[in-house]
């Protein structure tokens, strides 16, 4: 498959990240994926986050940090890691790896053999393969926000809001560069865009397990609403095009 990126959005994350990094280096040593970086985005964190991933760099020149200018959100971070990576097809995962590191496997099979542009990991497709689920509320939110981002956008998948999908370079380069919001809505919005350009983006049931520090607040999560409502305004004033 060529040269495979791995982007990580981390804020505060130094106590997570080493377990993730060693875990990371663990499987890509013994995973037969060809050439491999993994790229750290530090999203202004006020910990010792940064630091922590020059440390493991120095160690393991396959991981490299890339630094947000302050602390813009996971949207921003996410596009900031997606642009910056060189790989031939660029995954973007969280930090916590509640979707297991060995799941890209699966997403790249799909692409392969279906000659598609992209993959996301889904929960929503096979629900057996959650192993540790959320609280009732937010997974039930979670479901909520899925119909009216249905309605909303007119996308057909069951999750957009996993946070484990796989883009072509070209494809990367193309949606994230169009991309605005900053939060939690990106997620969406990305999905779009794509669709808007017409690359085919494969939805995948991947193996997932809740991992508790979750970022997401209440807050988060109503503003995911609002965000779907300033994808259709980005759309109609061109931004998109």
């Amino acid at each position: 498959m060529g040269f495979l990126s791995i982007v990580i959005p981390a804020y505060n994350e130094e106590n997570r990240l080493p377990a993730t990094l060693a875990r990371l280096i663990s499987y890509l040593e013994h995973a037969q994926l060809g050439d491999v970086e993994v790229l750290i985005v530090d999203d202004g964190s006020r910990d010792r986050t940064a630091e922590l991933v020059e440390d493991f760099g120095r160690l393991y020149p396959v991981v490299r940090l890339v630094r947000n200018p302050g602390n813009q959100g996971k949207g921003y971070a996410v596009r900031n890691g997606m642009l910056a990576a060189q790989g031939d097809w660029i995954l973007f995962s969280d930090a916590d790896l509640s979707a297991p590191i060995e799941e890209v496997e699966k997403l790249l099979a799909a692409v392969q053999f279906q000659q598609a542009d992209g993959a996301i990991g889904s929960r929503a497709l096979n629900r057996q393969l959650v192993s540790v689920h959320q609280s009732a509320f937010r997974e039930y939110s979670g479901r909520f926000f899925n119909l009216v981002m249905r309605l909303i956008t007119g996308l057909p998948y069951s999750d957009t809001q996993c946070g484990f999908k796989l883009f072509r370079r070209d494809a990367a380069r193309a949606v994230f560069s169009r991309g605005k919001i900053p939060g939690f809505g990106f997620d969406v919005e990305a999905l779009f865009i794509a669709q808007q350009l017409r690359y085919r983006i494969l939805e995948v049931p991947v193996r997932w397990a809740n991992a508790e520090g979750s970022k997401v607040t209440m807050l988060n999560g109503l503003q995911a609403f609002t965000d779907l409502l300033l994808v259709r305004i980005h759309q109609l004033r061109g931004f998109y095009d």
